[in-house]
């Protein structure tokens, strides 16, 4: 795909989430119900709308940069709305901000250009034909959409409530942060690896990914774990909002990574031996019989 043509995907997409963002916006103040509801309606009304993009398209990755605009978009709209600008506030949404900002980038930096969708999603339409449609719809848009918004709800609450800060705070905006470095460390030494090397079936096995196969997705775990921690510390009776971020581990732990681990298999020299020889998630040496000997 030519440089202009990539170009123009980026002015397509770009104009698309401005235009959900005000959707979205425009719905959550027209609607009369508390605010996490009005919140999750409008939410799932931009959501709706990039699936129609997607249909029109015919490309289901449009949707993917929602997965890293949607969290700044509503906290910054509920720092706004509480107009508590605190300084556990402010420090809580820059952290949103950077992990914002370092997954979009991410995003942009291997966005390939609307001819090419992702392979997940090949495999789902290969599989669903002419449903695809609608497992579009549900499985690839509204379940992330849910998760995230789940995951969001330790934030919204701690906004509401009016920020505050104390040591607990403190430890989870330290796990957020660190959690977002960890993933812009795992994909930077990612790129440089992909852009020094031109043979497909080489594993990448310096940096983080020497000791973890999937150091990035435990940067984004931790993400959402911090998130949590944050609103235990201004509230811990509303624990049960933990449940986005034990959901997001899941999806992890029992999906993306079996996905991802399968079809690695498929296709890298020695993946079975590096899968062995290394952790899932923690970028820390694996003690196995031939360490020990």
């Amino acid at each position: 795909m030519s440089h202009k043509n990539r170009i123009l995907s980026f002015v397509i997409i770009s104009l698309l989430y401005i235009f959900a963002a005000v959707l979205g916006i425009s719905v959550y103040k027209a609607l009369p119900f508390v605010p996490w509801l009005s919140l999750l309606i409008a939410d799932l009304a931009a959501t709706l709308f990039i699936w129609l993009a997607t249909l029109v398209l015919r490309n289901a990755s449009v949707y993917d940069p929602y997965w890293s605009v949607q969290p700044l978009v509503i906290l910054g709209l509920m720092l706004f709305k509480t107009a508590v600008f605190d300084l556990g506030s402010i420090i809580f949404v820059l952290v949103i901000a950077f992990w914002s900002l370092r997954l979009t980038g991410n995003w942009v930096v291997t966005f390939p250009g609307m001819h090419k969708q992702d392979w997940r999603y090949d495999q789902l339409q290969e599989k669903s034909g002419r449903f695809f449609p609608l497992v579009n719809l549900l499985g690839i848009q509204i379940m992330p959409t849910l998760i995230v918004f789940a995951c969001l709800l330790p934030g919204f609450y701690y906004l509401m409530l009016g920020g505050g800060v104390n040591a607990w705070t403190w430890l989870g905006l330290a796990v957020s942060l660190g959690g977002t470095v960890l993933e812009l460390s795992a994909d930077a030494q990612m790129l440089v690896f992909r852009k020094q090397n031109n043979d497909p079936a080489r594993l990448m096995r310096t940096g983080l990914w020497r000791h973890s196969r999937h150091p990035n997705y435990f940067g984004e775990i931790l993400m959402w774990w911090g998130v949590y921690i944050v609103l235990l510390s201004a509230q811990p009776q509303l624990w049960l909002t933990g449940l986005g971020a034990l959901i997001n581990t899941c999806l992890f732990l029992f999906i993306s990574i079996p996905l991802a681990e399968k079809r690695l298999a498929t296709y890298k020299t020695g993946f079975e031996a590096y899968r062995k020889e290394t952790r899932m998630l923690l970028p820390i040496p694996k003690i196995t019989k031939s360490t020990q000997t």
